[in-house]
């Protein structure tokens, strides 16, 4: 899951041998929020507290999706089993699963008007369901109180167990996204847990079982160019239709550093190579995160 990063003022980089402290770059700045909607969404969310990982993770986009009518939504708490070197949600023993939950986010997309609502979640490999009962009972949740708002589930692996997976494709939402994170080399150190043929092999699933599909990677690990695009074409051969390319930024210093800031022209040629392979949608960019334009995605 890589919705949580925060954007620092200044990241340390590695070079060769040496490290040195460099300021953020220009294309990393981001505006302030602004506009009606999100003027008016902020007091909402303040008002009955709220819990989006759009505020929580400080994500760079949220005034840009809130004023299109896009949130995202974080279920089965705020701890996660895995230990992922690039995610700044905590690790640790999670807390008990809230069966009340659904309902809570189906009211929360209700109070704040979303068209299109995003959903994710920590890793909950400490349960046998892997979460996937609470993950499809929050979809028809959304689906009783909000009949017009559209859905993307952004899930975890569930460890590949495709009888959990077809929880998710049973209620049929717009999307389903699942991200790669990385690139297959630095799996191991990036997502430790994870598993990149287990994560391409979820993406393949789903898409055999009609889901429009999707997925995510971040640059900036230490990645290649010829690693970038063989990630690109793996995930093209699974019939994914969407993809996300992002910079990655460490979001606290005990975290993986930050290797590369990718340039604007460099994401532009991944995003035109992207549409050569024929991805349905390609968004890449410095600030692009998994849920960004979202909303276009699900028509």
């Amino acid at each position: 899951m890589s919705e949580k990063i925060l954007i620092p003022t200044e990241t340390k980089v590695t070079k060769s041998a040496t490290s040195e402290r460099v300021k953020k770059p220009k294309w990393l700045r981001v505006k302030l929020p602004v506009g009606k909607k999100y003027t008016e969404l902020r007091g909402l969310v303040d008002k009955y507290k709220l819990n989006t990982i759009c505020t929580s993770g400080s994500c760079p986009n949220m005034g840009e999706c809130w004023g299109e009518g896009t949130a995202t939504f974080m279920i089965l708490g705020n701890i996660c089993t895995r230990s992922c070197g690039f995610c700044g949600v905590k690790t640790g023993r999670p807390e008990t699963v809230e069966w009340d939950e659904p309902e809570k986010v189906a009211r929360s997309i209700k109070i704040m008007k979303i068209k299109h609502a995003v959903i994710t979640s920590v890793d909950r490999d400490d349960l046998k369901d892997g979460g996937s009962i609470i993950w499809a009972e929050t979809v028809d949740a959304i689906r009783r109180a909000n009949p017009n708002t559209t859905l993307e589930t952004l899930i975890p692996d569930f460890q590949g167990n495709t009888k959990l997976i077809d929880r998710i494709i049973d209620v049929h939402p717009e999307v389903v996204s699942h991200n790669m994170e990385t690139v297959r080399r630095l799996t191991r150190e990036v997502r430790i847990q994870a598993k990149y043929d287990r994560s391409l092999g979820v993406l393949k699933y789903l898409k055999e079982n009609g889901m429009r599909t999707k997925s995510g990677i971040m640059l900036g690990l230490g990645e290649t160019e010829d690693e970038v695009i063989e990630t690109m074409k793996d995930l093209r051969n699974v019939g994914l239709d969407i993809i996300t390319i992002g910079q990655y930024l460490q979001p606290t210093k005990k975290h993986l550093p930050v290797k590369e800031f990718i340039t604007p022209e460099q994401f532009k040629k991944y995003e035109t190579l992207g549409k050569e392979m024929g991805f349905m949608y390609v968004e890449s960019g410095a600030l692009v995160r998994s849920s960004y334009k979202a909303h276009k995605h699900a028509s």
